[in-house]
Protein backbone atom coordinates (compact mmCIF):
# COMPACT_ATOMS: atom_id res chain seq x y z
CA UNK A 1 0.00 0.00 0.00
CA UNK A 2 1.41 3.35 -1.03
CA UNK A 3 0.57 6.21 1.33
CA UNK A 4 1.84 8.91 -0.98
CA UNK A 5 -1.50 8.81 -2.81
CA UNK A 6 -3.21 10.17 0.33
CA UNK A 7 -1.03 13.23 0.75
CA UNK A 8 -2.26 16.58 -0.44
CA UNK A 9 -0.36 18.13 -3.24
CA UNK A 10 1.19 21.49 -2.51
CA UNK A 11 -0.95 23.22 -5.11
CA UNK A 12 -4.16 21.84 -3.53
CA UNK A 13 -3.71 24.05 -0.45
CA UNK A 14 -4.06 27.30 -2.36
CA UNK A 15 -1.64 30.17 -2.59
CA UNK A 16 -0.57 32.07 0.51
CA UNK A 17 -1.13 35.76 -0.02
CA UNK A 18 1.65 37.38 2.00
CA UNK A 19 0.67 40.85 0.82
CA UNK A 20 -2.70 40.60 2.60
CA UNK A 21 -0.97 39.64 5.85
CA UNK A 22 1.44 42.57 5.58
CA UNK A 23 -1.48 44.91 4.92
CA UNK A 24 -3.31 43.44 7.91
CA UNK A 25 -0.33 44.08 10.20
CA UNK A 26 -0.12 47.67 9.00
CA UNK A 27 -3.86 48.16 9.54
CA UNK A 28 -3.48 47.03 13.14
CA UNK A 29 -1.17 49.96 13.82
CA UNK A 30 -3.23 52.59 12.02
CA UNK A 31 -6.71 54.04 12.23
CA UNK A 32 -9.16 54.15 15.10
CA UNK A 33 -7.99 53.16 18.53
CA UNK A 34 -11.23 51.25 19.21
CA UNK A 35 -12.09 48.47 16.78
CA UNK A 36 -14.76 45.82 16.51
CA UNK A 37 -13.64 42.68 14.72
CA UNK A 38 -16.34 40.65 13.02
CA UNK A 39 -18.17 39.87 9.83
CA UNK A 40 -20.96 42.39 10.38
CA UNK A 41 -23.45 39.96 11.91
CA UNK A 42 -26.04 40.99 14.50
CA UNK A 43 -23.73 40.21 17.43
CA UNK A 44 -20.91 42.27 15.94
CA UNK A 45 -23.28 45.18 15.43
CA UNK A 46 -24.52 44.86 19.05
CA UNK A 47 -20.94 45.05 20.31
CA UNK A 48 -20.29 48.09 18.13
CA UNK A 49 -23.39 49.82 19.52
CA UNK A 50 -22.32 49.03 23.09
CA UNK A 51 -18.84 50.41 22.39
CA UNK A 52 -20.25 53.62 20.92
CA UNK A 53 -22.54 54.06 23.95
CA UNK A 54 -19.62 53.45 26.33
CA UNK A 55 -17.41 55.97 24.53
CA UNK A 56 -20.22 58.53 24.67
CA UNK A 57 -20.66 57.95 28.42
CA UNK A 58 -16.95 58.56 28.96
CA UNK A 59 -16.87 61.61 26.65
CA UNK A 60 -14.26 59.95 24.43
CA UNK A 61 -13.94 60.04 20.66
CA UNK A 62 -16.67 57.75 19.35
CA UNK A 63 -14.88 56.77 16.15
CA UNK A 64 -14.89 53.00 15.87
CA UNK A 65 -13.40 50.98 13.07
CA UNK A 66 -15.39 47.84 12.20
CA UNK A 67 -12.91 45.36 10.72
CA UNK A 68 -14.62 42.79 8.48
CA UNK A 69 -11.57 41.49 6.59
CA UNK A 70 -10.74 38.01 7.85
CA UNK A 71 -7.00 38.42 7.18
CA UNK A 72 -6.97 41.48 9.44
CA UNK A 73 -9.04 39.69 12.09
CA UNK A 74 -6.65 36.74 12.00
CA UNK A 75 -3.67 39.08 12.37
CA UNK A 76 -4.96 39.91 15.85
CA UNK A 77 -4.99 36.21 16.74
CA UNK A 78 -8.77 36.22 17.11
CA UNK A 79 -10.50 32.97 16.22
CA UNK A 80 -14.02 33.80 17.41
CA UNK A 81 -15.90 37.01 16.87
CA UNK A 82 -17.12 39.52 17.79
CA UNK A 83 -13.98 40.96 19.32
CA UNK A 84 -13.11 44.33 20.79
CA UNK A 85 -9.69 45.94 20.33
CA UNK A 86 -8.64 48.99 22.33
CA UNK A 87 -5.39 50.77 21.48
CA UNK A 88 -4.12 47.77 19.52
CA UNK A 89 -4.82 45.20 22.25
CA UNK A 90 -7.58 42.57 22.05
CA UNK A 91 -9.61 43.05 25.23
CA UNK A 92 -12.55 40.75 24.49
CA UNK A 93 -13.52 38.11 21.96
CA UNK A 94 -16.28 35.60 21.36
CA UNK A 95 -19.04 37.44 23.21
CA UNK A 96 -21.21 40.53 23.10
CA UNK A 97 -20.29 42.90 25.91
CA UNK A 98 -22.82 45.14 27.60
CA UNK A 99 -22.23 48.88 27.66
CA UNK A 100 -21.22 48.77 31.34
CA UNK A 101 -18.63 46.09 30.61
CA UNK A 102 -17.13 48.17 27.79
CA UNK A 103 -17.02 51.22 30.08
CA UNK A 104 -15.10 49.20 32.70
CA UNK A 105 -12.65 47.91 30.08
CA UNK A 106 -12.05 51.38 28.66
CA UNK A 107 -11.43 52.81 32.13
CA UNK A 108 -8.98 50.01 32.90
CA UNK A 109 -7.10 50.22 29.60
CA UNK A 110 -7.00 53.98 29.25
CA UNK A 111 -6.82 54.85 32.94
Amino acid sequence: MVLSNFRKKKEDCGPIDEVSFVNAENAKREGASVKVLGSGCAKCNQLEAAAVAALEQLDMDTTIDHVRDFAQIASYGVMSTPALVVDGKVVSYGKVLKTEEVVAILKKVRG
